[in-house]
């Protein structure tokens, strides 16, 4: 059977608040799978990771993310045109029912997905923009800054405990941060407005230059690393 890669976005707890119909992509994430999904994840970022939280607990979840990354690691070009083809298919019927819908590609991976759909697939992203809008997040600074002018990319960069000075350049650059805090949200971080990233997923793609913030869930109540700003 055809393996279906994009999971609707109301089996995660935050994008099921998301105005948008949203899709999203579940790789193994970190090193879970014997393969770094996830390259600049910090020791913070992979102890506090969410991949097992709701459905991902689940271990015909977890295998079904495993088998997903083991086929993107044995043949992108097989899997990278098998997504396309499912992602046009859910444009096709979001633009026959005259509604816009979001996908997160990245849901526990952090991967260039657009740059390799254009190169496997011939497919690109900002002729879908009418009917589909693409979002994530990233650790990796310079994909940010790469698609910080996209038309239809959205990319929010990830404060850890190791890339303090990176969030501080891609505050100045304009750049959406994300940032996890242990207790109340302050209103403002180094000098960038702070709003309230748990109410939906896809603020991102409304809100520029400011910071996106997420209160700590599961084990990143715990944290020590420095992974979550302490705002108690």
């Amino acid at each position: 059977m055809k393996t279906k890669y994009l999971s609707p976005g109301t089996t995660n707890a935050k994008t099921a608040k998301n105005s948008l119909k949203t899709f999203i992509l579940y790789l193994s994430p970190g090193t879970t799978n014997g393969h770094n999904l996830c390259p600049k994840a910090s020791a913070g970022c992979l102890a506090a990771c969410l991949y097992t939280a709701g459905r991902g607990k689940f271990s015909n979840v977890q295998k079904a993310r495993e088998n997903k990354t083991q086929q993107f690691i044995q043949d992108k070009p097989a899997f990278i045109r098998a997504l396309a083809w499912e992602i046009m298919k859910e444009y096709t019927k979001a633009k026959k029912a005259g509604e816009k819908i979001a996908m997160r590609l990245n849901g526990t991976s952090d991967i260039d997905f657009i740059y390799l759909l254009q190169k496997y697939a011939g497919l690109d992203v900002s002729t879908l923009a009418d009917y589909m809008v693409f979002y994530d997040y990233t650790k990796i600074l310079q994909k940010a800054i790469r698609y910080k002018s996209h038309p239809n990319y959205t990319v929010t960069f990830s404060r850890s405990e190791s890339n303090q000075h990176e969030t501080e350049q891609a505050i100045k650059l304009g750049i959406n941060v994300a940032a996890v805090f242990n207790g109340e949200l302050p209103q403002t971080y180094l000098g960038a407005p702070v709003i309230d990233g748990d109410k939906s997923d896809i603020l991102m793609i409304y809100n520029k230059g400011l910071v996106l913030g997420l209160k700590a869930k599961g084990q990143a109540k715990n944290d020590k690393s420095g992974f979550t700003i302490n705002n108690k």
